[in-house]
């Protein structure tokens, strides 16, 4: 008598091996391949990179006044505020109105305390 057939639903152990070499050796000539020809399969979106971004600014706090000059070398607008944080508890603290930083262009940001100012800055919005 000869070898037992196989089970339904399944394939013979030639065939089975067959197919098995055949895929083995498909990867090993793709593996062969230079890495330039190779796909990169990386589930991650490719990083996109940003353009520099945000007027550069210089503060000058003299006794409760303060004063920012901020200039936007790059080209797109930046929203600039002046931002007061004052020193005495019931002086009150100031988030001054934006103002539009164009491409190529300087503002002047002003704000003040009734008295000493304890902290300056001033935030960037696109």
């Amino acid at each position: 008598m000869g070898p037992n057939p196989p089970p339904p639903g399944r394939t013979p152990r030639g065939r089975h091996t067959e197919a098995t070499a055949a895929v083995l050796a498909g990867l090993a000539l793709l593996l062969a391949l230079p890495g330039e020809t190779v796909p990169r399969l990386d589930p991650r979106p490719a990083a996109r990179a940003e353009a520099p971004f945000g007027a550069e600014c210089r503060l000058r706090t003299e006794g409760p006044r303060t004063v920012a000059d901020c200039h936007n070398p790059y080209p797109e607008t930046d929203r600039l505020r002046l931002h007061l944080e004052c020193a005495r508890w019931w002086d009150v603290d100031s988030d001054g109105a934006a103002v539009a930083a164009g491409p190529a262009r300087t503002v002047r940001l002003d704000g003040r305390c009734w008295q000493e100012v304890r902290a300056a800055w001033v935030s960037h919005q696109r």
